[in-house]
């Protein structure tokens, strides 16, 4: 779903006006923005510090769930979604921005016993992650969560996985992190694999808000994924989901 440009005045007049219970965690995160940006080194410290926050409050709204039921509408949206494109149970599959198991304890139960690895930023949120695969009773599925500081993926096995997801992980990077993922993504996909990300998708100016939120045209990211030889392809049937992101799917070049 194409986004208007969130940073004009218009639209955040327009958007206040219609929505003034927003203004205060607005002007929280707009405050929070102000203090990281002097203290962070770089986007993935800035980040990890935001998750920190969030999920000390609630590490399923801080993965944009804002109710359990959301929660779990949205973690089952994915697996539907996957599984309907061929996921299978023999499948490896790596997450990307595995957050506290949305939609991760499902791929886990539905995977064969140890072909599920997530990977995440957050160590508070991969901390959420172990407690949903308790309450999930997952343990002996044997999932690997990583740590990690950078998309550059250097830990994980050349040409291991069958499929490779990332929800709202681009829709909160810089393009320079995008980079960094697909400079590294072929080496762990198979030669017939796949990689599904959702993104903010506009139509107009590429632009991000309070460093949290970022928003791209569609030729960007299908540019940058050809310069890595890698194939993009927009995923016309997502659009028809409840789902505010749009989502591309890659493959690799010849």
């Amino acid at each position: 779903m194409a986004s208007k440009n969130r940073r004009s005045l218009v639209y955040k007049g327009s958007y206040a006006l219609r929505h003034p219970d927003k203004i205060r965690p607005y002007l929280r995160r707009l405050t929070r923005d102000s203090w990281l940006r002097l203290k962070s080194r770089d986007h993935i410290s800035y980040y990890r510090a935001v998750m920190k926050e969030d999920a000390a409050r609630s590490p399923e709204a801080a993965v944009g769930s804002h109710s359990h039921d959301r929660w779990l509408a949205q973690g089952q949206m994915q697996f539907d979604y996957l599984v309907e494109h061929g996921l299978q149970p023999g499948d490896r599959m790596l997450e990307i921005g595995c957050g506290n198991l949305r939609a991760g304890r499902l791929f886990i139960d539905y995977l064969d016993t140890g072909h599920y690895y997530g990977i995440d930023i957050s160590p508070d949120i991969l901390l959420a992650a172990t407690r949903t695969l308790t309450s999930n009773d997952l343990g002996a599925k044997l999932p690997y969560l990583t740590l990690v500081g950078d998309l550059r993926l250097e830990h994980l096995p050349a040409a291991g996985f069958d499929v490779v997801h990332a929800h709202s992980v681009f829709s909160h990077s810089p393009v320079e992190v995008v980079e960094e993922c697909f400079a590294h993504i072929g080496r762990v996909m198979r030669p017939d694999g796949r990689f599904d990300f959702t993104f903010n998708r506009t139509t107009g100016t590429e632009h991000q808000v309070l460093r949290e939120d970022f928003y791209y045209r569609t030729e960007t990211l299908v540019t940058l994924a050809a310069r890595h030889n890698l194939v993009a392809r927009f995923m016309d049937d997502w659009e028809e989901l409840p789902h505010p992101q749009s989502k591309i799917r890659i493959t690799l070049g010849s």
